[in-house]
């Protein structure tokens, strides 16, 4: 006798509606447009930066700054590389993922993070690049951005208090004492929800216009502590390798300040440019302009080789990427197919 037939068939997966494709084909060639009109505004049209770049070019082509200008050139793969595997670290929690697509995530992120306001674009792009688990990457990229805050608020506030206690408190031991405390604190306060990430979810939590992010910072607590210190050591290492960057690019331009109070002055400025909310990844050049003209000034440095210096570290690291990143963009599966599920029993 013959076994009995089972006609239930196995779902088949359906194709994205053709609709749904063509918003996402217009939605990557209108990011792609908006992000090669914001190149050309910033580094062809914008008189101050295409004068950086041409010296940069100068120097790197010419005798004078051929060498910290190659070397710092040399450093942007490394930086991004460095990125790259502190997001490889925190998606693996999530998800098998190889270092290949994590640093196509990091640059797809720049990408879009260089059109967006205050660089949320650099959410989408990573968790677009993931097949599973997409809400919760959210918290992963945060957690990622938070070691780098870590990173840089504890390097720039010690740059902040040289200046503090040098050029505008000599002569008040008391307020520099108060300073000196009051740095310690701010560091350990920022240091905390890190390892209590539990503390940063209640926080959401409490803000009722933020209350609906909750779930997808929920992952956060799951990550050992063990984790997160080596993402915070490769987030400091990118910092030294960044601030190496700006000291190349310095030294080539012609700035000479003495390494410490230098050093200082880089640390400061990146701290006062991370905490400046921009519109986007242009806006962040005057900020960081304004901080470093300003510090280096009082090292008793010219304005324009600073200003050059700071500009060529922003085309560098940011404006070149991002253009690289548009490659990616085009390729990028925004749409997924679903896993049919397994077909019931006869």
């Amino acid at each position: 006798m013959l076994p009995p037939q089972s006609y239930v068939q196995t779902p088949e997966p359906r194709p994205a509606p053709a609709r749904r494709r063509g918003w996402v084909v217009a939605g990557k060639l209108g990011i792609t447009l908006l992000t090669l009109g914001l190149l050309w505004h910033s580094v062809v049209d914008n008189d101050a930066t295409a004068a950086a770049w041409r010296g940069l070019l100068a120097r790197s082509l010419g005798g004078q700054g051929r060498a910290p200008v190659l070397v710092a050139l040399l450093l942007m793969p490394v930086n991004w590389g460095l990125e790259a595997w502190k997001w490889w670290r925190l998606a693996r929690h999530l998800e098998p993922v190889s270092f290949r697509r994590s640093f196509r995530a990091v640059l797809v992120g720049l990408t879009l993070g260089f059109v967006t306001p205050n660089r949320v674009g650099d959410y989408a792009g990573r968790i677009m690049e993931l097949k599973s688990r997409r809400l919760d990457a959210l918290g992963a990229v945060f957690l990622g951005r938070y070691c780098q805050l870590v990173a840089t608020v504890a390097a720039g506030t010690l740059g902040l208090l040289y200046f503090l206690l040098r050029f505008y408190l000599p002569g008040y031991p008391a307020a520099q004492l108060g300073l000196v405390v009051l740095t310690v604190v701010i560091n350990l306060l920022v240091l905390l929800p890190l390892y209590h990430s539990e503390l940063l979810v209640a926080a959401v939590r409490a803000v009722q216009p933020l209350r609906r992010f909750t779930p997808y910072l929920a992952v956060m607590p799951t990550y050992p502590a063990r984790l997160l210190t080596h993402v915070l050591l490769i987030s400091g290492l990118r910092y030294l390798v960044f601030a190496a960057q700006f000291g190349l690019l310095l030294l080539a331009y012609g700035v000479h300040a003495p390494l410490g109070p230098a050093a200082a002055a880089v640390a400061g400025t990146f701290l006062l440019k991370s905490l400046v909310p921009s519109l986007n990844a242009l806006a962040d050049v005057g900020v960081r302009e304004l901080s470093a003209t300003h510090l280096f000034g009082l090292l008793g440095q010219p304005v324009l080789p600073v200003l050059s210096a700071s500009l060529s570290l922003w085309v560098l690291n940011i404006a070149v990427p991002s253009a690289l990143g548009l490659v990616f963009v085009l390729r990028l599966k925004v749409l997924r197919r679903k896993k049919p599920d397994a077909a019931p029993a006869a």
